[in-house]
């Protein structure tokens, strides 16, 4: 996989002006941000005028990016506005450990191909947020692939267990009992050696990786390099609005998902979710204008409005203008009842030859978790069929039905039933 880096040039794309001192840029990068760790070293090196180095890592567990992974593109792509050079690192060796931060048990090791096949989805996918011209895309197999089992054990010298089991979650792990393979404690020193064989002066990461970012400043003390300014962003909660967002929980927002999937789930946020969103994902709603719509919203503007902007931006980040305006207005349409519906987009769902009963069509086509809950939902007089609303739970569906389905307000899809 070969990737063309081209030295960055400071010039601006998402700023609405010029960034033309070191405070300025000192507020843009610690929009959202959670910590920096060293802010006076970070501040120095910028007033050098010197292209700062800036790593993240990613690796390749998944096949596809969500919201959560964004919130490290973005801020990397403000500091590519800004002049910087980013590094987007693919741990593919890393992958292959498998990161125990937050786990309670060992994880599952990735083979090599899969590895391989993930990293090319990411590449594919960052540039929806990155300038392709100005990233550099690594991957740390070029460094480690090269080590032998001695310059490993080197590297495994420099830190003790104890140091390890200062993390907070080989600490419960140890304390309840719970396995901690050797491996999983060269993950923090195989990342911070990223960091020198990067010479990052700059590394970003979610603040569950705090611990790993601090091994690289120290890594790189070691080996006689500057320690790198360590900037922690707060973790993405999903659409359940409590956990973290994951594909493994169901409450994440693919950045490869059809646009009026993307505006559809935003719209399910809650709405004081939606602030840190605007912090975490907006280009467009700077700080200062996000605080004026909270005074706003308080004295009574729909928060929905705001909402609807935020998911607007989205879907035109990671499609275009153009599918975006159909998916919002397929979303008003489904929502209000006023519009064309047709600008949905049509999903097949296999039924029987003698079709399905409302309930068991409202869970096969994903728009209720259960029959049970369809039913409930019947009951309260909260679906909808093209706009009408459907109190007969034994109403038969048969294949040739195209039509909307809508469950409450922000549960809906157009629908085409096919034999199956």
């Amino acid at each position: 996989m070969a990737f063309k880096f081209v030295s960055p040039t400071p010039r601006l794309f998402l700023l609405e002006q010029p960034v033309s001192s070191v405070e300025e840029s000192l507020a843009l990068i610690g929009r959202g941000a959670d910590e920096i760790l060293k802010r006076d070293e970070l501040e120095a090196r910028l007033k050098t005028g010197r292209p700062l180095r800036v790593k993240a890592g990613f690796d390749p567990t998944a096949p596809d990016l969500h919201l959560g992974h964004t919130v490290l593109l973005n801020k990397m792509r403000q500091f590519q506005d800004l002049g910087h050079q980013v590094i987007f690192l693919i741990g593919d060796f890393t992958g292959m450990i498998g990161d125990p931060t937050g786990k309670s048990a060992t994880r599952k090791p990735l083979t090599r191909e899969d590895v391989l096949a993930n990293a090319e989805t990411y590449a594919e996918q960052v540039f929806k947020v990155l300038d392709r011209e100005r990233t550099e895309v690594r991957f740390n197999s070029e460094w480690f692939g090269q080590m032998s089992a001695a310059d490993m054990i080197r590297l495994a010298g420099q830190h003790t267990v104890a140091r390890m089991l200062e993390r907070d979650d080989f600490s419960k792990r140890f304390a309840a009992q719970q396995s901690i393979a050797i491996h999983e404690f060269l993950y923090p020193l195989v990342q911070g050696y990223d960091s020198v064989a990067l010479k990052a002066d700059v590394e970003l990461g979610g603040t569950d990786q705090k611990f790993n970012l601090l091994m690289g400043r120290g890594l790189q003390e070691h080996y006689g390099q500057a320690p790198q300014i360590v900037l922690t962003m707060p973790l993405l909660e999903g659409l359940d609005g409590v956990n973290k967002m994951s594909k493994s929980l169901g409450n994440y927002i693919g950045i490869a998902e059809p646009a009026i999937d993307i505006v559809n789930k935003t719209m399910k946020i809650g709405d004081e979710l939606m602030w840190k969103w605007i912090e975490l994902l907006s280009f467009e709603i700077s700080t200062a204008e996000a605080k004026k719509l909270r005074e706003e919203v308080a004295a009574g503007l729909n928060p929905r409005d705001i909402k609807l902007r935020l998911a607007r931006e989205l879907a035109t980040r990671f499609h275009d203008a153009a599918a975006a305006g159909t998916a919002i207005a397929g979303w008003h349409a489904a929502v209000t009842g006023q519009g064309d519906t047709s600008l949905l987009p049509l999903q097949d769902v296999a039924v029987p030859a003698e079709g399905l009963r409302l309930a068991a069509l409202l869970t096969a086509a994903g728009i209720t978790p259960s029959n049970s809950e369809a039913n409930r939902k019947l009951k309260e007089r909260a679906v909808k069929v093209d706009g009408e609303v459907v109190e007969d739970a034994s109403q038969v569906f048969a294949p040739g039905f195209e039509g909307v389905l809508q469950v409450g307000k922000r549960n809906f899809a157009r629908v085409r039933l096919v034999a199956g």
